[in-house]
């Protein structure tokens, strides 16, 4: 039995590019690893078969659509293994369609797992670039840290960052689609009739204040250099998140942004006693399902010690 920790993401930066002809948008993309993770745990088995649980475990599918078995497959077919024969059980903490990029935590997850399982050893750059088949941000889960995603966010350069940043992540009732926000961006910038096509929208770069914020460990600076081309586009989805976003900041917060595609918003504190402040008041404020307080960076997937 093979049990690997994987941790959630916030985009700190998420510039989005005009639409590609290929359906994608080119995106500058500050990935940080936080606090809030998801196990995996691996144990030999007949075919590929996953179970679940944690707080959004009826959300979560059991089927090959499911980013950890696809990833077990992939690294059983890149090494010629006929039948995987490997169960996974996802212990579920990040929240299900929130912008954190959990389904993509568990496909790295599931890749370290079955290859420490099967004993394979596979080069971690090879567990890259099978990371980047299964999806844009599954790269990323498998580093952790702090990095600047290009392409479509797959393409990772480590990014240097000074001591912890204290977050408190507000989590919505229900999910929001990735493709549906990222549409929806799309007919908002037609809508303002600056266009929405690669011709139309300049290629994205990482904003030099927010480098030079997470190079220094100043979550002041950081505060203020916080952006997502997204969130407009999950505020017309969802118009509640306005509501937290409001109630976060009213309770202390620094910063606050929706974490990628949302709903999950995401909040910077001062410091950790803070940061249990604004999750406290969140939580009793009506406007979102909980609230976590938490730090980064963060390693990413990673075996994890055997329990007693």
């Amino acid at each position: 039995m093979i049990t690997v920790r994987v941790p959630a993401k916030v985009n700190v930066q998420l510039g989005v590019g005009g639409l590609r002809a290929d359906g994608f948008h080119d995106l500058a993309n500050v990935f940080f690893a936080v606090g809030l993770f998801d196990e995996v745990t691996a144990t030999p088995g007949e075919g590929v078969t996953l179970s679940c649980t944690g707080p959004d475990a009826a959300s979560v599918p059991l089927d090959d659509s499911n980013l950890a078995a696809r990833a077990a497959r992939l690294l059983a077919a890149h090494h010629g293994l006929a039948d995987p024969g490997v169960h996974l059980h996802i212990a579920k903490a990040i929240p299900v369609a929130g912008g954190m990029a959990g389904g993509s935590a568990d496909g790295a997850a599931a890749l370290v797992a079955c290859d420490a399982l099967w004993g394979l050893a596979t080069p971690i750059g090879t567990l890259l670039e099978l990371a980047a088949e299964l999806g844009s941000d599954v790269p990323f889960a498998l580093l952790g840290g702090v990095a600047l995603g290009r392409g479509r966010g797959e393409i990772l350069d480590a990014l240097p960052v000074a001591g912890t940043f204290h977050w408190v992540f507000a989590v919505a009732d229900g999910g929001l689609s990735t493709p549906a926000v990222f549409r929806e961006c799309d007919r908002l910038r037609e809508e303002a009739g600056t266009g929405s096509s690669e011709a139309d929208v300049p290629t994205p770069d990482a904003d030099p204040a927010l480098l030079a914020a997470l190079a220094s460990g100043d979550p002041v600076a950081l505060a203020a250099a916080l952006t997502n081309d997204l969130q407009a586009a999950a505020l017309s989805l969802r118009p509640s998140l306005a509501d937290t976003l409001h109630a976060g900041t009213e309770a202390g917060a620094i910063g606050a942004l929706v974490s990628g595609s949302g709903p999950t918003c995401a909040f910077l504190a001062k410091d950790a006693e803070s940061a249990e402040a604004i999750a406290a008041a969140l939580r009793t404020s009506g406007t979102c399902r909980t609230a976590h307080a938490t730090h980064g960076p963060v390693p990413g997937a990673e075996v994890s010690a055997p329990r007693p």
